[in-house]
């Protein structure tokens, strides 16, 4: 391995969740609290706030912040101190009206799942683990090996070891069922520790300490519709200007969909099939022998309006993205300092803020 793309798509961040996995509850405390007092996780009184402990109060802010469902900016003044805001994708999801706000929906976390890997990635160790492994078997010490290379050719400053270390034992009990006392793997307790388990997607090699393995098994509980969301989305940031894109890059290429979801390209194309018969924004077209996503309008528009469709509409049931943005103006203003979001996106941010 001679290069990575980590630099690209992903910010330096290692051990920032305290070795807490996201729990059941947290992500939604934390857009009701953020949005109820931006300076909320700066507060001494911020465990009584949230109801957890200290440790529990930082890993709740970083997993809201990798989870793109709030955005950072300073405070101000003579502060060095960052405020964080809720983004308007945390509203959509969690508000009391909106998608699915207690996530009951198993759909809800794949989603979830994929925003946490998506550019800019917060998690860089995860963001490896998913796209970067070249098997789907790995103990604990190679992913950690991996990681720091990928670091490396980077160019980032190295984290101490053992934070890599932290990042790679906390994916693996975000994913992997775990045997309790009281249940077994996959058991609601189980799931109550962190609810990610429910995904399938990673399980413990039998008789080998601390060795993982990526399931191979049918994502039965991720919809079509949260697939054709994330191509059209990784669409939007790699093939805006083609119109399309082929599914052998969505099912291969790293940060692809098929990489984060450990889906194949089969999977993909009946997937779109499926959408493409209900939405006629895109088509699956097979030209020379390569099958090809079309989209005949802005990629990223199409993604929600086939996401929000799985919710039954939940986009009109919250506040819209401009009145959120014009509600949370310090939201305009970072999301325009970054450059993030569509154009579109950014031309509201940049005429609010």
């Amino acid at each position: 391995m001679s290069e990575t793309r980590l630099a690209e798509v992903a910010r330096p961040a290692f051990a920032r969740h305290e070795t807490f996995a996201p729990r059941f509850g947290w992500l939604r405390k934390a857009f009701e609290a953020v949005e109820e007092n931006r300076e909320v996780f700066l507060q001494n009184d911020a465990p009584v706030t949230l109801g957890v402990g200290k440790n529990m109060v930082n890993a709740i802010r970083y997993w809201a912040y990798a989870f793109k469902l709030t955005v950072e900016h300073p405070k101000g003044g003579t502060s060095r101190a960052f405020t964080a805001s809720p983004t308007w994708e945390a509203c959509w999801l969690f508000h009391e009206h909106g998608a699915d706000p207690y996530l009951e929906d198993t759909a809800s976390l794949w989603l979830l799942h994929w925003w946490l890997l998506s550019p800019p990635c917060y998690a860089p160790t995860w963001w490896v683990a998913f796209h970067a492994l070249p098997t789907s078997r790995f103990s604990e010490n190679e992913l950690a090996d991996l990681v720091a290379r990928h670091v490396r050719l980077a160019g980032w400053e190295a984290p101490v070891s053992a934070s890599i270390s932290k990042d790679v034992d906390c994916l693996t009990k975000m994913y992997a069922p775990r045997k309790t006392p009281t249940g077994s793997p996959g058991s609601f307790e189980d799931l109550l520790d962190c609810p990610f388990r429910e995904l399938g997607l990673l399980e413990a090699v039998p008789g080998q300490a601390r060795t993982w393995r990526f399931t191979s098994a049918a994502r039965a509980s991720l919809p079509s519709r949260v697939i054709a969301y994330a191509c059209l989305d990784y669409a939007s940031r790699h093939d805006h200007a083609s119109g399309s894109v082929a599914l052998a890059r969505l099912a291969n290429e790293l940060g692809g969909p098929g990489r984060a979801f450990r889906i194949r390209e089969p999977e993909i194309a009946s997937a779109l099939e499926e959408v493409s018969s209900q939405h006629d924004g895109i088509t699956v077209t097979d030209a020379v022998g390569q099958r090809s996503l079309a989209f005949h309008r802005a990629p990223k528009e199409l993604a929600w309006e086939i996401l929000d469709a799985h919710y039954g509409a939940a986009a009109l049931r919250v506040p819209s993205r401009a009145d959120w943005l014009a509600v949370h103006p310090e939201l305009a203003a970072e999301l325009a300092r970054r450059g993030l979001g569509t154009p579109e996106e950014l031309a509201l941010a940049e005429e609010i803020a």
